[in-house]
């Protein structure tokens, strides 16, 4: 079966596939598969490199692409799931790359319905780095996960040997928030107020602000750039504008040539 599904991925371009058994998956913040998937059994993770547009100064030429990859993820999901479901006869349900997700103040919007990082390092596709991202022997951290949730019985792939994060210090020397200084953890807030300034805190920011203003101050307010992007956010979804971390990596260089 494992032969079958790879052979399919494989003519979809997509960059690797891994298998995980769910009790192998373990995230420690994610809600319990069970609670989404009663009768889960596998995880089948794919995964992508992101484009070389994310090393762009131009943040929304970077921003493109990763657009760009969510979309290719997406249809390459929907794709599989189709596939796991007319030729093996499984139920399915997709998880996204990125949004959807629970949007609550328990959460604050980081908190996916599946940790696909814990997903793929249960699938042998990985091992978290300095960073906390996962860090693919061939692609580093250039690399972007979705997944498919099935009721197959498919055993796990085997962990990686070594952990492919060289633990150089780049990356938390690099990032311009300071959200990686505790080792092994991130300050989310840190990074998304660094990472998404045109996302749901900053929206905040601006309409609160725009509430307590006088009416002049509202008019320049509303030809501000800040409110401009604010409102192309609204329109296109989530907008990240830092890839730092995955840039100053050297894993997986030779693979971006």
């Amino acid at each position: 079966m494992k032969e079958r599904i790879r052979s399919f991925v494989g003519g979809l371009e997509i960059d690797g596939v891994g298998f995980a058994a769910v009790s192998d998956y373990r995230s420690p913040l994610s809600p319990p598969l069970e609670s989404i998937f009663p009768g889960a059994r596998s995880i089948v993770v794919l995964v992508y490199k992101e484009l070389g547009s994310c090393d762009s100064p131009d943040l929304h030429i970077a921003m493109n692409g990763r657009m760009d990859l969510m979309e290719f993820s997406r249809s390459c999901n929907y794709k599989l799931a189709r596939h796991l479901e007319r030729s093996f006869g499984a139920r399915v349900m997709t998880v996204p790359a990125s949004y959807p997700m629970a949007q609550n103040e328990e959460t604050k919007g980081a908190v996916g319905q599946v940790s696909l990082r814990h997903a793929a390092v249960a699938a042998g596709l990985g091992a978290f780095g300095s960073n906390n991202l996962v860090v693919h022997p061939r692609l580093g951290c250039r690399a972007v996960f979705s997944a498919i949730l099935t009721d197959l019985e498919i055993s796990s792939d085997p962990p990686i040997g070594e952990n492919p994060c060289t633990a150089c210090g780049l990356c938390v020397q690099g990032c311009p928030a300071k959200a990686l200084d505790a080792p092994g953890r991130t300050d989310v807030m840190k990074c998304v107020k660094n990472s998404m300034p045109y996302g749901l805190n900053g929206a905040v920011r601006f309409w609160s602000r725009y509430g307590e203003a006088a009416s002049a101050e509202r008019k320049a307010m509303l030809r501000d750039p800040n409110f401009w992007r604010l409102y192309q956010a609204g329109h296109i979804g989530p907008q990240y504008f830092c890839f730092t971390c995955m840039n100053v990596c050297p894993v997986g260089r030779e693979a971006m040539a």
